[in-house]
């Protein structure tokens, strides 16, 4: 596919990083030649001038845009879901997303799983009072080393996180709809298994991470939070209607688990009165796991390539 010029839209009113500017165009206009670019800063000048684009970049997309949009052939989106984009590939439209987030996810994963481990919380309460805590604090603290990590929904994302994560000498269960051939990466202590094999996998489970989508909707109940060790983290980066808030909330204070990194919600932003504020053990970020300066140059890297070979799959 052959695309002269691209229409972007990309503005987001709460993180800088996910604004494309002049230095995202030129990037853009080196890595394809002959592209042209154009940049839009609100939705009525986008609309107005989408009918005269073979291609567009945007974080969100309607039906009915397509309507007044001819000529177009390529909707590109940063954004790794489906949520915001209402059209599908067809003969005469790719759409394309962001396939680029495992590395920022898995950092943020990764981050999250040394705040509990290295009981960095008690540390900042002690340095805060002033105390040499040495006893208090190393009877805290704990390793990756031989930790067992189920991560449930082992697409892109979730096998970016279990490479990053093997170098610390995890023992990796991914968790996916279809069995497929384990990566390279993976030692003989490491498999893939479906769902269907919840209770045995959980039961054994010091980390479990869920890179789920939205369509898994409700997989997570009461029952599987009961089965986990009381020793076992939970971190949700996938989407956060699949489990009850209550269910979590009662799990993380009945210490059924020993703690949660929860940076997606299925109410956002999370409410006030939601009671994971105050639960003990929780570390909380608003929908930042995969936020970071370089997010824009990563995604136009990787639509870069795309375009240039033509192939929008997810083989690129």
């Amino acid at each position: 596919m052959s695309i002269k010029n691209i229409l972007v839209y990309l503005t987001h009113p709460h993180v800088e990083a996910w604004n494309f500017d002049s230095k995202h165009k030129a990037l853009l206009e080196k890595l394809v030649p002959g592209l042209n670019v154009e940049v839009c800063l609100n939705s009525k000048d986008f609309k107005d001038r989408l009918p005269q684009y073979e291609g567009t970049i945007v974080w969100f997309f309607k039906d009915q845009w397509l309507e007044s949009a001819p000529k177009l052939k390529l909707i590109a989106t940063p954004a790794a879901g489906k949520d915001w984009i209402e059209v599908e590939t067809s003969e005469d439209l790719e759409v394309s997303f962001g396939g680029f987030h495992g590395s920022l996810i898995a950092e943020s994963v990764i981050g999250s799983m040394f705040y509990f481990l290295k009981a960095f919380p008690l540390s900042i309460a002690m340095q805060k009072q002033k105390k040499w805590a040495r006893v208090k604090i190393s009877g805290k603290l704990k390793s990756l080393y031989k930790s067992r990590v189920t991560i449930l929904g082992f697409g892109k994302i979730g096998n970016a996180i279990a490479e990053k994560l093997k170098p610390f000498g995890c023992i990796i269960t991914g968790i996916k709809r279809n069995p497929t051939p384990v990566p390279k990466y993976f030692s003989s202590s490491d498999r893939i298994l479906t769902f269907e094999n919840w209770k045995t996998i959980f039961v054994e489970t010091d980390h479990l991470i869920c890179v789920l989508p939205g369509e898994a909707s409700g997989v997570l109940q009461a029952e599987h939070f009961k089965v986990l060790p009381n020793s076992c983290y939970f971190y949700n980066v996938g989407r956060g209607n699949v489990y009850q808030e209550s269910d979590l909330v009662e799990a993380l204070q009945t210490e059924e688990i020993a703690g949660a990194y929860l940076d997606v919600f299925e109410e956002e932003p999370l409410s006030e009165s939601s009671s994971l504020w105050k639960t003990d053990n929780v570390l909380i970020q608003p929908h930042l796991s995969a936020a970071s300066p370089q997010y824009l140059e990563m995604f136009i890297e990787e639509l870069a390539e795309r375009i240039n070979a033509g192939d929008f799959g997810s083989k690129i």
